[in-house]
């Protein structure tokens, strides 16, 4: 079976699947593959919304029936999370939104969200929110990153598109979260 097929068959599940394990690498990829006709650009970009929805409010359960179990401890003291918390005492509304547009706090960010007194119910709506913003964003920068890269360096057989556009989006994540690692500790020293 080729790789087209598969796309075609399983893609929008992959993406689904993808942006709650792992998030923004794959939810770009699924907006290259929507450049290229592989996958439908509003079923992809509600796949990854979905997806993504359906992790943090997994996570946030974790933290919530789960916050005295040892593993859940350890997060919690991690000095990025004691950052977080702060943050989240101060500004819960804005912190819960912008937790996912947040690299390297995704994950662990629902899991403390899940340990604090804030509602369930505010948290699916907030969560529900931010989601649906994130998946269209993400699929659309996925989107024309595959338009960049084609103008660019022509098109490229799928394989070599997508590995490109994957090398290009670790660098500048990679930078990112460092920059904005050194701003979240500098705003929570602050609180």
């Amino acid at each position: 079976m080729s790789i087209e097929l598969l796309i075609a068959k399983y893609g929008l599940l992959a993406i689904f699947l993808g942006a709650g394990i792992e998030g923004e690498t794959v939810v770009l990829l699924g907006g290259i593959l929507s450049h290229r006709q592989f996958l439908p650009f509003w079923p992809t970009a509600l796949a990854a919304a979905f997806g993504s929805f359906v992790a943090d409010q997994l996570l946030f359960l974790a933290g919530r029936h789960a916050r005295s179990y040892p593993a859940v401890q350890r997060v919690l003291a991690s000095p990025t999370i004691s950052a977080v918390s702060r943050l989240l005492e101060r500004h819960p509304t804005g912190f819960v939104f912008a937790f996912r547009f947040i690299y390297g706090l995704r994950t662990v960010s629902p899991v403390a969200i899940g340990t604090t007194q804030i509602p369930a119910a505010k948290f699916v709506l907030l969560n529900a929110a931010a989601a649906l913003v994130w998946g269209p964003l993400f699929t659309a920068l996925g989107y024309f990153a595959g338009q960049t890269i084609e103008q660019l360096l022509g098109r490229l057989p799928l394989p070599r598109h997508l590995m490109v556009a994957a090398v290009a989006f670790i660098v500048v994540v990679i930078a990112l979260a460092v920059v904005f690692r050194k701003q979240l500790m500098k705003l929570a020293a602050k609180l």
